[in-house]
């Protein structure tokens, strides 16, 4: 065991430093490549004859009628027509450049670009000691913190009409989740990791459900195994609860062996996904206090989960218990101007400062006599929550119908609107008049939604956009005026080429014209 884990690091560093040497060189090797060639351009100048062969090709360049160019160019438009085309469907369809996307997923790792991959999990370390986290600010599709049961929950809309209430994108990035959290080293799999592993990636849930019983026949106590049949085979929040209990005990052991022999992060990961589903099912079967306090432990056992979003799950909790104290206490720990804001911190604070005043909070006195300190901290907290996401009020006020919410969320987009009015619709509802105030400032001020986050053409797009501009262009002035666009091409050409001649004829005078017989002598 120690040999394995002494030699992973040397790998790893090692091929760190060569990354980090080809970044550093690439961009003096773009140098030295090119002068290479003009200095094999000019050696092989006379034994390869080039100066005859580029007699010969601008004679036959010559000797082209005008409709062969005209047909080049409208090739060359026909074909980048066709790739904006593509390119247009694909940016509609995934909201990014198919060429952008492919060229940073296989050239940026050969150009230096970093990874955003981490072999420890999703924490740093068992003891609380900090290590570097992870830069969560540049992440754009979230983890719900809210999610709802497959089997018990999202199920039930499957089984009344039929359809299912989760895209393939979104159970796509759930897969590549449980694979990353709780399965590990893929170089280190136990055989009912190897199984769990595949039924991630199972797109039919039956086929997941019999990949979870075979890696539970393989080893009994394959935690992950009973964390998929709670999720989704499970038809209610109590059969959950059993299974999620039964993985709790399994995952225990397996954390504490780890811990005394070594940091395992999958077996920490899978442990805090267990006890959060824990305290999520504890909520949803009424214990609020029990989810209160499960979810309060599990931040104190393990401070470095920021990134998951506990407290969002916390503040639901609170403010079932209509725990307001306990609220504005949470808030003033996370709602942090160097931590990723959400629409559950800054609606939520809203809807405190909101409640203070709704009851009696009236328009028309308002307008007559002004906003008191009070109305007046309650509208800038509404007017910095819908700055955040303006997408929301209209799911609170119910304006649009509501839907079960996603496994993921776009911070600031409409997902997370939708995942935040269907947790948290019933609090405004309970706070008196708090409904009334939002619907007051948000048409007082906010009259159209801004669409967030604006998707901005790619720049492949307006390439191809405008190269297959051009050369139509210039299919239709050859097909109109050939002679003036022969002369306008070879001034053009001659103009390219000019400092290639210069090039070569200082290079002449530089060295002898024997110079390549000397270097065969030699």
């Amino acid at each position: 065991m120690e040999d394995t884990t002494g030699s992973n690091p040397q790998s790893l560093g090692f091929t760190e430093k060569l990354k980090s040497w080809l970044s550093w060189s690439w961009t003096y090797v773009c140098f030295v490549w090119f002068g290479m060639v003009l200095i094999m351009v000019y050696v092989l100048w006379s034994p390869l004859k080039l100066q005859e062969t580029l007699t010969s090709a601008s004679v036959f360049l010559n000797t082209l009628t005008p409709k062969f160019y005209v047909a080049l160019t409208g090739t060359s438009s026909l074909i980048s027509g066709l790739i904006l085309i593509f390119e247009w469907w694909y940016f509609r369809k995934y909201g990014t450049s198919f060429i952008e996307q492919v060229s940073v997923s296989h050239l940026r790792p050969l150009l230096g670009g970093v990874e955003s991959s981490s072999t420890t999990g999703l924490f740093s370390s068992v003891n609380g000691e900090a290590e570097p986290r992870p830069s969560v600010s540049e992440c754009k599709v979230w983890r719900n913190p809210l999610n709802l049961f497959r089997g018990a929950e999202y199920n039930r809309y499957t089984w009344v009409t039929g359809k299912e209430p989760l895209t393939y994108y979104d159970m796509n990035l759930s897969a590549q989740d449980h694979q990353t959290f709780f399965t590990g080293d893929t170089q280190q799999l136990r055989p009912e990791d190897a199984v769990m592993q595949k039924a991630w990636r199972e797109r039919n849930p039956q086929a997941r459900i019999r990949a979870a019983y075979q890696a539970i026949e393989i080893n009994h106590e394959c935690a992950a195994a009973y964390v998929l049949l709670a999720e989704e085979e499970a038809t209610t929040i109590t059969e959950a609860e059993r299974l999620f209990k039964k993985a709790l005990t399994i995952g225990k052991e397996g954390f504490a062996y780890t811990v005394v022999l070594i940091y395992s992060g999958k077996d920490m990961n899978l442990l805090v996904y267990i006890k959060r589903r824990l305290a999520m099912c504890a909520r949803k079967l009424g214990r609020i206090k029990e989810a209160v306090k499960m979810m309060r432990d599990l931040m104190k056992e393990f401070p470095l989960l920021g990134m998951l979003n506990i407290h969002e799950n916390l503040l639901e909790a609170l403010l079932e218990l209509q725990a307001y104290a306990d609220v504005q206490a949470v808030l003033a720990k996370y709602d942090d101007i160097s931590l990723p804001k959400s629409a559950t911190i800054c609606y939520t604070s809203a809807l405190l400062k909101a409640r203070a005043v709704s009851d009696k909070f009236s328009p028309e006195a308002a307008s007559r006599r002004g906003l008191s300190t009070a109305e007046m901290n309650a509208v800038e907290a509404i007017h910095r929550a819908v700055e955040f996401n303006p997408h929301v009020p209209k799911y609170l006020l119910e304006m649009k119908s509501l839907i079960l919410p996603p496994e993921h969320i776009l911070k600031r987009g409409d997902s997370e609107a939708v995942a935040y009015a269907f947790f948290h619709l019933q609090h405004w509802k309970r706070a008196e008049g708090a409904l009334n105030l939002l619907h007051c400032t948000w048409e007082g001020t906010f009259h159209e939604v801004s669409v967030y986050p604006k998707k901005e053409l790619p720049f492949f797009i307006l390439f191809t956009a405008g190269l297959c501009s051009f050369t139509a262009m210039l299919a239709m002035l050859t097909h109109q005026f050939p002679e003036l666009m022969g002369v306008f091409a070879k001034a053009f050409f001659s103009t390219l080429f000019a400092p290639l001649g210069f090039f070569a004829d200082k290079m002449e005078s530089f060295m002898p014209s024997s110079f390549w017989h000397q270097l065969t002598q030699i």
